[in-house]
Formats: C-alpha cells, structure tokens, sequence
C-alpha cells in the first residue's frame, strides 16, 4: 500500500509558477512509477506527466511539455511537478498517482487527495 499526500497548490498569477509536491509513505516508492493528472471543472481528468521509478524517464501531455517539469527524489519519497509559465487553462486539482509494478502497465493504483491550483489571467 502506498499513500500519497499532494501540497503546494495556491492561486497564482498568469505567467507565474507553482511547485508541487506529492509525499509518499511505504518502502516501495522508489520502485513505482509517478504521475501527474488534473481535473479542471466541468472536465474528465487528463494526464500530465509522468516519470519511471529511476527517474531517468519523463514523459508529458503536449499542452505542458516546455513548461512543466516532473522530478523524482527517492531519498524523500517525493515527486515534484514544477510549473512555469502558467496559464488560466491550468487551473485544476492537480492529482499525484502511483503505478504498482505488479500490474499491468498504464494503470495508476493509489492516487493522492488532489491538490488546487488556480491561475489568474
């Protein structure tokens, strides 16, 4: 079981940034794989990026890639989404996820709370 604790949303700015982080209990963090997903109001939840257990892995949606950033710090137990150049289309509760190795790939099995993120034009 692994569970995942989001912080670092708030308002913010147009053009501004926001670091988001994603705090993980269990031993086995640094073997699962991390993403990213938001939900904007209104709206299905999308994937925002994602990174393999090592880290030496990113991947992004095509509306992010440039100005977000995923990293990994197994050490911590932690994975970060950093955000830069925001634009009011990103506002969302943006959600941590964990893949367990152990199941089929692209299946998140433990999601976090969710945490808001608001930008102002």
């Amino acid at each position: 079981q692994v569970q995942l604790v989001e912080s670092g949303g708030g308002l913010v700015q147009a053009g501004g940034s926001l670091r988001l982080s994603c705090a993980a209990s269990g031993r086995t963090f640094s073997s699962y794989a991390m993403g990213w997903f938001r939900q904007a109001p209104g709206k299905e939840r999308e994937f925002v990026a994602a990174i393999s257990w090592s880290g030496g892995s990113t991947y992004y949606a095509d509306s992010v890639k440039g100005r977000f950033t995923i990293s990994r710090d197994n050490a911590k137990n932690t994975v970060y989404l950093q955000m830069n150049s925001l634009k009011p289309e990103d506002t969302a509760v943006y959600y941590c996820a964990a893949h367990d190795p152990d199941t089929p790939p692209g299946e998140y099995d433990y999601w976090g709370q969710g945490t808001q993120v608001t930008v102002s034009s």
